[in-house]
């Protein structure tokens, strides 16, 4: 939504890494050196980005979220780290299933939001 070049021109100049996660849905600018993709089902991510994921982490809110992983998994590199994270209100529901997925697909590592179990908003 924004451009970011001189924003990570300028923190490359200081010696800086850059990092960013995206759900991908608008036109990524700025050079990053490690990417997540985080794709949302109500703004599918634009064609282009799914080359440039590190990462890609896909929240899981419900069983039928899994086939979306895996189409999404498809079209990244086979070097990208894959993730499943449990949608946080949900957490108590999803994390057995996850597991069992994570389990019997090897690819997938399973992902959870640190922060909230600390209480860190």
């Amino acid at each position: 939504m924004w451009n970011l070049g001189p924003l990570c021109d300028l923190l490359k100049a200081r010696g800086l890494k850059t990092f960013l996660e995206t759900s991908g849905a608008y036109l990524l600018t700025g050079k990053w050196d490690w990417i997540t993709l985080s794709p949302k089902k109500s703004s599918p991510p634009t064609p282009e980005i799914y080359a440039l994921a590190d990462e890609l982490k896909v929240v899981v809110h419900d069983g039928t979220d899994f086939a979306g992983a895996e189409t999404y998994s498809s079209m990244v590199s086979p070097q990208c780290r894959l993730l499943l994270q449990p949608e946080w209100s949900r957490y108590g529901e999803m994390i057995s299933a996850i597991t069992e997925y994570v389990k019997k697909n090897t690819k997938w590592m399973v992902s959870l939001q640190a922060h909230k179990f600390m209480h860190i908003p």
